[in-house]
């Protein structure tokens, strides 16, 4: 790791992750998964923050709670190195580019209407798989080196493709910890490096004393003051904090929250839907774009402002709140065992998520293929970075586009 920006103790400091993340959120194309992906190159193999086996166990535990599994991963990886403020580091660093960027697409809906086409954008959809493949690559290698993980990570692959909802993915990552538990005791790792989590335990508990306190007071809030502050408050804190599964499956929530009032209109959902398929950054931050297209005030940027505060507020108080008791459970041995099987059910849901949604969206025909192809050397071979890839696969996204 680059000695830039660190502290005594050799960790980063607040303002350093936020420049990493804040490059990573300006070049993280291809969704949530794709952003482990990014996130891994990034803390595992270039600045060793974090280990392989803590890398796949904070993912774990991010898709053990609700909401954006890469955000919260992120803040997790902020907390660890900088404490509360480099854990709010990151999530701004992370956020704000995609924020901006629908906040000013939401302007343009409002002035330009369905006039605006986002199909040239594809080649940033080819994208997430090479950087995902890179990513199952150097995980595979580390979290199943042996016969029966392989075995594992195929079922777990196999089991969430059978029944790709919220519930499979928590059940195939609690069937790894018991098969794990079970029947991989051998394979426990003793010398397991802690994730680190730079918050005490009473910080802790209030924050999850906050998060539930916001689940229950802001209902009541809304029932007795008719603002549509609160209100907006209200239904994005909720969509935060009850949705599992990542942001493909907040945004059927989000209609129900915005459609029926009257506050978006399916067309300018849908286009906005469009939008947030197409920037880097988190899927969340696509309650940036509802907030600026709403017809009911307070609009425009500040109601983009209050409708990402309340969608990601949860997922901040929930990775502050639960990640210093996970590094306590972690040191216990039958715990250890667990998160070896955890481990390759991880890379099973990572080599799912591959093929389903993100291989079968991005490549459509030969060109697509051959693009993926030429990205994934570039990383694994050639050692490029992640925007490079990046740039040049839009680039050769936006040339086939032109040559069909």
């Amino acid at each position: 790791m680059s000695q830039s920006g660190a502290n005594a103790e050799g960790r980063a400091s607040a303002w350093s992750v936020f420049r990493v993340f804040l490059r990573l959120g300006l070049t993280s194309f291809g969704g949530p998964i794709a952003h482990l992906g990014y996130f891994r190159d990034e803390f595992v193999a270039r600045r060793k923050w974090i280990t392989d086996r803590a890398y796949a166990d904070l993912v774990a535990l991010c898709q053990f709670t609700p909401g954006p599994t890469s955000s919260k991963v992120g803040i997790g990886i902020g907390l660890a190195q900088a404490g509360l403020p480099g854990a709010f580091a990151a999530w701004l660093g992370f956020t704000t580019p995609s924020a901006l960027a629908l906040i000013l697409f939401g302007y343009g809906v409002i002035a330009l209407g369905s006039r605006i086409d986002l199909a040239w954008l594809h080649g940033l959809t080819v994208v997430a798989v090479p950087v995902i493949a890179q990513a199952l690559w150097g995980m595979a290698r580390n979290l199943t080196p042996d016969a029966p993980r392989v075995t594992l990570a195929a079922l777990a692959a196999l089991a969430v493709m059978s029944w790709p909802t919220p519930a499979g993915f928590i059940g195939a990552i609690l069937a790894g910890g018991l098969a794990g538990w079970l029947l991989l005791q051998s394979n426990a790792d003793e010398g397991h490096v802690a994730i680190g989590a730079r918050v005490s335990r009473t910080a802790a508990l209030a924050a999850l004393a906050v998060f539930f306190g916001l689940l229950l007071a802001l209902p009541a809030l809304r029932a007795a003051d008719p603002s549509q502050a609160i209100a907006l408050l209200d239904s994005f804190y909720r969509a935060g904090s009850l949705v599992f599964g990542g942001g493909n499956v907040v945004l059927p929530l989000l209609q129900v929250e915005v459609g029926p009032p009257g506050w978006v209109s399916n067309e300018a959902f849908f286009a906005g839907y469009g939008a947030a398929q197409a920037v880097p950054g988190p899927l969340f931050t696509f309650a940036a774009y509802l907030g600026t297209v709403s017809s009911v005030q307070p609009n425009g940027w500040i109601g983009a402002v209050i409708c990402t505060a309340g969608i990601f507020a949860s997922s901040f108080l929930l990775v502050v709140g639960t990640l210093p008791f996970w590094d306590d459970l972690r040191r216990l041995r039958p715990m250890r065992s667990a998160l070896v099987g955890v481990n390759a059910a991880v890379v099973g849901m990572l080599l799912a998520f591959l093929y389903q949604p993100v291989w079968t969206n991005a490549i459509r025909n030969s060109a697509d293929f051959g693009l993926a192809l030429a990205g994934f050397v570039l990383l694994v071979f050639w050692k490029r970075p992640a925007w490079q890839v990046v740039a040049l696969t839009a680039a050769g996204g936006a040339a086939i586009k032109a040559l069909s």
